[in-house]
């Protein structure tokens, strides 16, 4: 059963929150230290919407009224190396979150910033798979 944990923590879901200047949030993430989107691992029994809904809310405190499907991303693009030592060959659905509300909170203590970010005038230190992902569709 070990080994399925350990399959099933590759796939994820993403979060793209979008304000009213089309800015895009971004979390400074305490672990990397680098500027991410918000999301995370699915837990067992969870669809990816709920890994969506669920992430949103632990890392920005924010909820949504729906989530737009907007991609499905794999392969060697997506190889990421946890500060422990894991690593892992991430399969990322990437959502857009659709009638965002809430107060932008960081109570997980995964976040050390939450902040909106031009796409066009993102930060130097920002994670490889946010950066493929806000390229891609923004």
């Amino acid at each position: 059963m070990a080994e399925y944990i350990k399959d099933i923590r590759k796939f994820g879901a993403t979060v793209v929150v979008l304000n009213k200047n089309k800015q895009i949030l971004l979390q400074l993430r305490a672990d990397t230290k680098e500027w991410g989107l918000p999301g995370g691992a699915m837990e067992l029994a969870e669809s990816l919407e709920q890994t969506a809904e669920r992430e949103l809310l632990e890392e920005t405190g924010l909820r949504a009224e729906n989530f737009k499907f907007l991609d499905l991303l794999s392969g060697q693009d997506l190889y990421f190396k946890y500060p422990h030592g894991d690593e892992v060959y991430n399969v990322i659905s990437v959502y857009l979150a659709e009638g965002t509300n809430g107060k932008l909170s960081m109570t997980d203590g995964e976040s050390l910033d939450l902040q909106y970010f031009s796409p066009t005038d993102l930060p130097a230190n920002i994670d490889e798979r946010a950066q493929l992902i806000i390229t891609k569709h923004f």
